[in-house]
């Protein structure tokens, strides 16, 4: 029963990422009639409305209460995982220009690296070396399928410095948001979702006003609107309600240094879509897709190892001891 609870921890995070691989090509489209705030404000307001109506349905409407609950914890992760996340990533792309859906993609594969030190310093664990070889070893083997070896010539381009920071930034914003349901222990994947999603829409909100205000971006458009429309579909119910409620209930599962491992399947993903159907991959980016695929497998068994030895170490006793000298 355990094993299977494991094996649904991991199809849902896969389902995640491959969900949020297909974004990047999407959004490259979508850049192009809408700026990213606004973009964002109207996909996860359409996401909140999916995640409410999921969670009323399974919970009741007492699980939108917020009486006696750390709300304001819930609105820092909310607003980082939303507002953080979506601004500073899909600005980032913007910035990139043409091969902005590579370069965002190829920045997402830090995040298992990231999410080592935002455990280290959230939760004062010190992460096992073996872990931080297994991470490196898995973002090597993006670089070189995205890069085809020639890993100068994508990180190098003039585009990529000024878009580099808000990237990163945005990363280091969701690998915050997905620890942060460890907070919350006692709310099921589906409230932390809902919650965190209606207080991070306030931030998004609150940011969208300022910036209009000011002139920095311009109030949406019908005409641009229904331009996004398609992408606004997928990105809202797709990359939205169902990657990040899958990407909840996976961690839920297999724990977050688990779950940010799979975030190097999202470039590999981009990549893929990005790429003219029946181009056939070259020796390198096949070699670069089985260093990361051995990197997730061993990561895995590493991990669940180190998972029964902490179980067996839990279940002995000092009577357990005495008894299993005896009977020898």
């Amino acid at each position: 029963m355990q094993k299977n609870k494991y094996a649904t921890g991991i199809m849902c995070c896969l389902g995640a990422t491959l969900s949020w691989g297909a974004m990047f090509p999407v959004m490259n489209d979508a850049l192009k009639y809408m700026d990213p705030f606004t973009f964002t404000a109207l996909r996860y307001s359409i996401a909140a409305i999916a995640f409410i109506a999921l969670l009323v349905f399974r919970e009741g409407k007492q699980s939108l209460s917020l009486k006696g609950e750390r709300w304001g914890l819930a609105w820092l992760f909310g607003s980082a995982g939303f507002a953080g996340f979506g601004f500073l990533v899909f600005l980032g792309q913007q910035l990139a220009g043409e091969g902005g859906a590579l370069t965002a993609s190829i920045m997402m594969a830090t995040m298992p690296m990231l999410g080592l030190f935002v455990i280290w310093g959230l939760r004062k664990v010190r992460p096992p070396l073996f872990s931080f070889g297994f991470i490196l070893m898995s973002f090597i083997g993006v670089l070189l399928v995205i890069t085809k070896g020639d890993i100068h010539s994508v990180l190098a381009a003039p585009s990529s410095y000024k878009a580099n920071v808000p990237l990163i930034l945005g990363a280091l914003c969701w690998v915050f948001y997905t620890v942060g349901a460890s907070y919350f222990p006692k709310w099921s994947p589906y409230r932390y979702t809902a919650i965190t999603t209606i207080l991070g829409l306030t931030t998004v909100f609150a940011v969208d006003i300022v910036l209009m205000s000011l002139g920095m971006i311009p109030a949406p458009t019908l005409a641009a609107t229904f331009k996004v429309a398609p992408h606004l579909i997928y990105m809202a119910l797709i990359a939205g309600f169902v990657g990040v409620l899958c990407w909840n209930i996976g961690n839920k599962i297999i724990t977050p240094v688990n779950g940010v491992l799979f975030m190097d399947v999202v470039p590999i993903t981009a990549f893929t879509i990005s790429t003219i159907s029946g181009v056939i991959p070259d020796s390198m980016q096949v070699a670069g897709a089985c260093i990361t695929a051995v990197a997730l497998l061993l990561n895995n068994l590493y991990q669940r190892r180190m998972l029964k030895k902490q179980a067996a170490a839990a279940s002995f006793t000092p009577q357990a001891g005495l008894a299993a000298q005896a009977a020898r």
